[in-house]
């Protein structure tokens, strides 16, 4: 079968694969449809390397159940389906707790159990999520990244009424301004430096757009907010920058919590850092989306609202391509030779 394998950094490779097969009782097969480029692919990608030399790569994806295991009552043959990648031990004192996201042993497809850039990817039954007629598999791709945003949202106390700043408008931003409004947000404040990002969270339900290109985003948003700040900022750049200028956001003790991810040191100048001290200010972490009873309340709640049209990822999608075009499409990404929202492969297509 046709897939994607990472063997070195910078190093991904368009190659034929054994096709998965059915070796305990709860294993589904699923034919991938739909397989989206994760951030974490691209910072692994780009420096980090593979867990394992040559392993398939990827794990957002979305496909057709085409084989199940004896033991397996949750999907059959034909079902549409989610993959949820996360696999955690069960073991720890985390799993124990129903903690799941803070695992010890905590991993996904493409790290050391092959992943979704293929043609055919397999995973136990409880880790398959169906998804129903109405929701398309490039929407249904997207169940992951989606279950990531509102993960870190139900760490917060947003509610209805709320005020919201999402600063960066990549994927996980334009999803994070959805779940904003989902929640009940009466505005959300939209932040990057991009005024075609700032143009698609407009359309996905920003209220106010800001560009921090000229003018620090804290002043532009306490202008607009008669100098209060919102009550949860969302850091969803992944920037080292942005991690220091997002603590300048919320009101007196609001929240932040982080969903973007560096990979970088971060040095926080004394007038950001004073105002998680001085406003008493409540900082979050979040990491992957899963809770108990696995794979969590992140996917069902992700895929009703995606069922509903609520949760719109079409204009979030930029690319739509064959899985070969994969090494010439992440060294264009990481070289930044174009233009990249969302890029989705089809498999199926070659």
């Amino acid at each position: 079968m046709r897939s994607l394998k990472l063997y070195g950094e910078q190093d991904i490779r368009f190659e034929e694969a054994d096709k998965p097969y059915i070796e305990n009782a709860d294993d589904v097969i699923i034919k991938v449809k739909a397989v989206g480029i994760c951030g974490s692919d691209l910072s692994r990608y780009r420096k980090l390397g593979p867990y394992v030399e040559g392993t398939i790569f990827g794990h957002e994806f979305s496909g057709e159940v085409i084989e199940t295991g004896s033991e397996v009552t949750n999907v059959k043959v034909g079902d549409r389906v989610a993959g949820c990648p996360a696999f955690c031990c069960g073991k720890c004192a985390s799993c124990k707790k129903g903690e799941l996201a803070r695992c010890e042993k905590l991993h996904v497809m493409g790290a050391y159990h092959p992943g979704a850039y293929a043609e055919f990817a397999k995973l136990p039954a409880e880790n398959v999520v169906p998804i129903p007629d109405n929701v398309d598999f490039d929407t249904a791709a997207m169940v992951e990244p989606s279950a990531v945003v509102v993960h870190g949202l139900y760490h917060t106390n947003l509610h209805p009424g709320s005020e919201v700043a999402v600063m960066g408008c990549g994927n996980i931003g334009l999803l994070a301004v959805q779940w904003a409004k989902i929640f009940g947000a009466k505005t959300v404040y939209a932040i990057d430096i991009d005024d075609d990002k700032l143009a698609v969270a407009k359309e996905v339900g920003a209220d106010v757009l800001i560009n921090s290109k000229e003018r620090p985003a804290h002043e532009q948003l306490m202008e607009l907010t008669d100098g209060r700040g919102v009550d949860v900022a969302i850091e969803s750049a992944g920037s080292p920058i942005t991690s220091a200028q997002v603590f300048a956001l919320p009101k007196k003790g609001g929240q932040v919590v982080f969903m973007g991810i560096p990979y970088a040191d971060i040095t926080i100048e004394r007038f950001y850092f004073e105002k998680i001290v001085r406003n008493e200010l409540i900082v979050l972490g979040s990491w992957n989306a899963i809770s108990g009873p696995f794979p969590g309340k992140e996917w069902s709640t992700t895929v009703h609202y995606m069922s509903t049209g609520q949760l719109n990822v079409q204009p979030i999608i930029s690319h739509r391509l064959q899985l070969r075009q994969g090494p010439e499409t992440f060294h264009k990404i990481i070289n930044r030779n174009g233009a990249f929202g969302k890029v989705l492969f089809y498999p199926e297509l070659g």
